[in-house]
């Protein structure tokens, strides 16, 4: 069983959509979901917006927040999650932005360091990992 199975299953169960919006996953989230068969009943599709002029310019994340708080930020993975919803026009999104390594990792900001998004109509979760 793929790790996207239970996703999509309760996806499907509750008639709802979802887009995604992938920095240092890369699409790996993406191909997770669009492994399961049935998948694009309930998934839009998705933007890897690995450049900070992709999540600027298409995901319109704000200047503002890329300059002050970074691309791998609470705000700008919130950012990224509200804006692949609105153009994708789902009812969900999720986004994740980190730093993967093995390089570019700062005291502030680790390697391993990632921020996870979701939003959907109860609102928005953001969380923060450290992972090695």
């Amino acid at each position: 069983m793929t790790p996207g199975f239970k996703l999509v299953g309760r996806l499907k169960e509750r008639a709802l959509t979802l887009a995604l919006a992938e920095s240092c996953t890369g699409g790996m989230v993406a191909q997770h979901v669009t492994d399961v068969a049935g998948s694009s009943s309930v998934f839009a599709g998705g933007v890897v917006c690995y450049a900070n002029e992709v999540k600027r310019d298409l995901l319109q994340v704000p200047r503002e927040i890329l300059d002050t708080c970074g691309a791998v930020s609470r705000d700008t993975a919130a950012s990224l999650a509200a804006n692949v919803r609105a153009l994708f026009r789902t009812d969900l999104s999720a986004a994740v932005t980190g730093i993967a390594g093995p390089g570019g990792g700062t005291l502030d900001k680790p390697v391993g360091l990632v921020y996870v998004a979701a939003l959907g109509p109860r609102g928005l979760v953001v969380r923060r990992y450290v992972f090695s």
